[in-house]
């Protein structure tokens, strides 16, 4: 029996606005499992942080502690700076405290790295923040990250960043302007990188990198040393931080 054309043409239009329903049905459904509605948060992101540790963990970042002890203290810069993942659970609260307020390590060897006094620099609340982040073994804590340092942009560029990611700043103040309090060291504060006294005391730039290498371990706390960064920081990075320093008044 012979089928009536236009009875044949709008089976087909049927059949073809099924499929496609079905298709946009299939793909709606699977876009919507795969895209979060705009406004929801994760159960990960909503996890709150204590408060404590995560003060801590910033403050590991902001006095360049994760420079010589690696990320969350994981270790790996130097075969002479321990990683703080196990040191947290074998020292005491007391014990880790005053490591933090009087430095450690070999003070008269400027090839070793050296770990400052920061008991005149850092506040007793910081101190247990810091003491607290380690104890609980160094989580991970969002935006507690160093400064990101410039590539192909200028020695100079690349120094500034430095200065502040290893935390020069913290001591030497905003472009090297200096007026941190160290009282029982002959000039009473921690020198500033700016200045005639500066250039002429540091002439050339290898001065400059010479004393960052060493270091300037003047006497035991609470006299504010500056660590030996020959250990840690490459060549290449010394001439990014004494380019910067150069830029300033």
């Amino acid at each position: 029996m012979k089928r009536d054309p236009l009875i044949l043409v709008a089976l087909a239009v049927a059949v073809l606005l099924v499929g496609v329903a079905a298709a946009i049905g299939w793909g709606a459904g699977h876009y919507t499992n795969r895209v979060k509605t705009v406004g929801t948060v994760s159960s990960t992101a909503s996890a709150s942080v204590d408060p404590k540790v995560a003060a801590g963990a910033h403050d590991f970042v902001q006095f360049a502690c994760a420079e010589c002890h690696g990320v969350s203290g994981q270790g790996g810069v130097s075969p002479d700076v321990p990683a703080l993942t196990e040191v947290g659970k074998a020292l005491t609260v007391a014990q880790l405290t005053h490591i933090i307020d009087h430095g450690l390590g070999e003070s008269a060897n400027p090839t070793k790295p050296y770990m400052p006094v920061w008991g005149a620099v850092i506040s007793k609340r910081q101190v247990s923040e810091l003491v607290a982040y380690i104890r609980v073994g160094l989580p991970s804590v969002p935006d507690a990250t160093p400064v990101a340092v410039p590539q192909n942009q200028g020695p100079a560029v690349a120094g500034a960043a430095l200065y502040v990611r290893d935390g020069c700043i913290n001591c030497h103040g905003p472009n090297g302007l200096g007026g941190v309090p160290n009282p029982l060291s002959p000039d009473k504060t921690i020198p500033s990188l700016s200045g005639a006294g500066f250039r002429e005391e540091f002439n050339t730039d290898k001065k400059i990198e010479d004393f960052i290498r060493s270091g300037s371990v003047i006497g035991r706390a609470p006299i504010v040393s500056m660590p030996h960064w020959g250990g840690i920081l490459s060549d290449t990075q010394l001439r990014e931080l004494v380019a910067y320093l150069k830029t300033l008044k």
